[in-house]
């Protein structure tokens, strides 16, 4: 006999006042698992969990304008990764790294390209780190792929580049 819950398994709904806590142990987390090559141990040590905290809050109960939201993926009642969007940007998407490989990745694109065309866009855009093939594989299986721009990021301990990847939604 199945047993039924009031939610669904999986899925994605907009954050919450609460969720920041959730937010920041997930970036750092996969920041620490994804980018400790690239970014370096001192600077991923470095993080300050409290303070990524406090962003994702003010993120979360008051964006920086019209067409920024905050999205978040569960897994049950637990949250298990984000998104984060601005005006045609895909400015944030992690996943923690105990549950990546499960579909909440590609639940939060998908969420936040519906999020987009609601606010009227008709391309996206996103930033990904240079020597990032998950990422890379990830975003180009979507449909988006590198547009030809550039940017170095200072890490406090050496640069890093980003690409943009774009695509028409």
């Amino acid at each position: 006999m199945a047993l039924f819950t009031e939610s669904a398994d999986v899925s994605v709904r907009p954050a919450i006042p609460g969720d920041d806590a959730a937010v920041a142990d997930i970036q750092v987390a996969a920041w620490r698992a994804s980018h400790a090559t690239l970014l370096g141990e001192d600077a991923l040590e470095s993080l300050d969990g409290e303070r990524i905290r406090r962003q994702w809050e003010a993120a979360i109960t008051a964006p920086p304008g019209p067409g920024y939201a905050v999205l978040v993926a569960c897994e049950r009642a637990d949250v298990v990764g984000f998104a984060a969007v601005g005006p045609a940007v895909l400015v944030a998407l992690e996943v923690a790294p105990s549950a990546q490989r499960s579909g909440h990745g590609s639940r939060l694109l998908s969420a936040a390209v519906d999020r987009l065309r609601s606010d009227g866009a008709s391309e996206m855009s996103t930033w990904v780190l240079d020597d990032d093939p998950a990422r890379e594989q990830f975003f180009t299986g979507a449909g988006l792929g590198p547009d030809g721009k550039t940017r170095l990021l200072a890490t406090g301990v050496r640069e890093v580049r980003e690409t943009r990847w774009s695509a028409t939604i």
